[in-house]
């Protein structure tokens, strides 16, 4: 009997014991549990600040605060030349102000490897330019690196001199518009279009739908504007020193030295040669505005946010 009531303690002990552990593993999960949420909330607090920390100033430097002593200013212009892109008329042309506002700077450079891009945002930055130079009273030299075509062109134009490396790719003065066309594929697939539009050329970018003459005459219109626009600018960039021939506007590309023979560029030259034997002040100060990974992330989110609404209204008939 008394072996009996001691095995009963026991028992009683050992079970109060494993509640009381498990009691205290609860407290402890709950505690972890609630740190990790306290944490949680202080990172998202974190990265919504520093996004409006970014879409406030985050483009106001490296360009916004004067650099003491001579220099050479710089901004960079590379790849697509788009909206909204690292080569946009929306952060080159601050970035080009900032530059030539700085009593320090001597001169600009714009530093280009670009294939082309939208003749729109190449026409911004080359008006900005024209209006910098007699603003500011200070030279602005363009220096190539590999690509400075189309569009890309389109703005070293308007620089008082441009520098290339003999190897480098210039020129492609004309204008594209390109797409595909699936109405033979579709027809032999036996899939119908079915295409609703108010306005008798509404649909004529369409590549399921078929294409009138005079929807192409239309289009080779508007891109012979465009282009004798683009001619226009070079021509008058370039001036005397522009040998042009038949193939000048042709579309076609040179390297760096044809293209000083003919006119395109005027000297072969790095950045750290023009600063140095031209500006004459070998320190450099680049001036570029640059999407970074924040704001990067911060169009993205907004993107994603609205496709929603996008995927709704897809439905319904667009002006666009």
């Amino acid at each position: 009997m008394e072996n009996e009531v001691t095995l009963d303690a026991k028992t009683i002990h050992w079970e109060r014991e494993a509640i009381e552990r498990l009691l205290m593993a609860e407290v402890r999960e709950r505690r972890a549990a609630r740190r990790w949420r306290m944490l949680r909330t202080l990172l998202w607090m974190a990265l919504i600040g520093g996004l409006i920390w970014v879409m406030l100033w985050g483009n106001q430097w490296p360009g916004s605060a004067s650099v003491s002593g001579p220099h050479t200013a710089m901004v960079s212009i590379r790849g697509e030349i788009a909206d909204r892109g690292e080569a946009s008329a929306e952060l080159i042309m601050p970035a080009m102000r900032s530059a030539l506002e700085d009593p320090g700077s001597k001169a600009l450079v714009l530093l280009i490897n670009s294939p082309g891009g939208s003749p729109v945002q190449a026409g911004l930055i080359n008006d900005e330019i024209r209006r910098l130079r007699k603003l500011y009273d200070k030279p602005i030299y363009a220096v190539v690196e590999e690509t400075c075509a189309s569009a890309a062109y389109y703005i070293a134009s308007a620089a008082d001199n441009i520098y290339v490396n003999k190897a480098s790719i210039v020129g492609s003065i004309g204008v594209l518009m390109d797409g595909f066309g699936f109405v033979g594929t579709m027809d032999k697939l036996g899939v119908e279009r079915r295409l609703l539009t108010a306005g008798a050329n509404k649909g004529f970018l369409d590549p399921f739908s078929p294409q009138s003459d005079t929807q192409k005459q239309f289009a080779q219109t508007m891109l012979n504007q465009i282009h004798q626009q683009f001619i226009d600018v070079v021509k008058q960039g370039r001036g005397d020193r522009l040998k042009a021939t038949p193939e000048t506007f042709s579309g076609l590309f040179w390297t760096g030295e044809q293209a000083i023979g003919m006119g395109l560029a005027d000297a072969t030259g790095s950045l750290d040669s023009v600063a140095r034997d031209v500006v004459k002040a070998e320190k450099l100060v680049d001036y570029t505005n640059k999407v970074n990974f924040a704001e990067r992330f911060a169009k993205r989110f907004g993107a994603e946010v609205g496709q929603g609404a996008v995927n709704a209204l897809r439905a319904l008939p667009a002006l666009r």
